[in-house]
């Protein structure tokens, strides 16, 4: 998802764009302020967590690609492990199969890179599925503290106002009542 920036609509107003597809922008462009205060929450509730033993980014892919336990260990060795701020938007595309294979520490260390990627309109395949549609939420989002499930339900609440998203609505409704409740 990509909202338009004040900067973003500043030049589509220069460069003479028709007033409907302004409108449309600016409408948008109000999602761009949440946004930006989830990305603020995300970093917050994040903030410090390291990949530690967890499965790594290309570790991940590695794994999807029934890669060996040397080839696994090669992809671990170039991965990121401890700040998941640098890692970007462009190897999450590469990677976006990984949200599969990850464990629970590796799903803690790259959800928020994810999550922030996708407000940005930097991921391109939505973290929504991901969310919403895992029949083993333990598994994956278990290490979870109350502040990083938060940020997730401050994510997902988000995306709930968001006409892009009705037809994930019903989902996650269902998800926010079942699994992302709040504390």
């Amino acid at each position: 998802m990509k909202y338009p920036t004040p900067a973003d609509i500043a030049e589509m107003k220069a460069r003479g764009h028709d007033p409907i597809t302004i409108e449309e922008a600016e409408r948008k462009s109000k999602r761009w302020t949440s946004a930006q205060e989830v990305c603020r929450v995300i970093e917050s509730a994040f903030a410090g967590v390291t990949l530690g033993n967890g499965v790594g980014l290309q570790e991940a892919q590695g794994l999807d690609d029934y890669a060996g336990a040397e080839t696994c260990a090669a992809y671990r060795s170039n991965d990121e492990k401890n700040d998941w701020h640098s890692i970007s938007g462009k190897a999450l595309r590469r990677c976006s199969s990984s949200l599969s294979f990850f464990d629970a520490e590796g799903m803690r260390f790259h959800l928020p890179a994810y999550l922030i990627a996708d407000l940005r309109g930097e991921y391109g395949f939505g973290m929504v599925f991901c969310l919403t549609q895992t029949g083993d939420y333990d598994r994956y989002f278990r290490l979870l503290s109350d502040a990083q499930r938060g940020a997730v339900r401050a994510f997902l609440l988000h995306l709930l106002d968001d006409r892009d998203y009705e037809f994930d609505r019903p989902h996650i409704l269902r998800a926010l009542d079942e699994y992302w409740t709040e504390n």
